[in-house]
């Protein structure tokens, strides 16, 4: 396999990890909103709630962990 090959698949692949992180990280912080304010708040609103913070901490924790990868290849 080539250098330009390996690059290629190497950027498909970081791109895939990034969409999956931040789609799990969606769910994620909808779920985690509706068990920790879906009494107080109501289940739709602790929802949305959740998905718009969840992706703060998922998306850039997912971003860190590529770049780790990135520099120990």
């Amino acid at each position: 396999m080539n250098w330009e090959t390996f690059m290629s698949l190497s950027m498909v692949w970081s791109v895939a990890a990034m969409l999956f992180g931040v789609l799990a990280s969606i769910a994620g912080g909808a779920l985690g909103g509706i068990i920790v304010g879906g009494k107080q708040l109501g289940n739709s609103l602790a929802a949305m709630m959740g998905c718009l913070f969840g992706p703060l901490a998922g998306a850039t924790g997912v971003a860190l962990g590529l770049l780790a990868l990135a520099l120990l290849q």
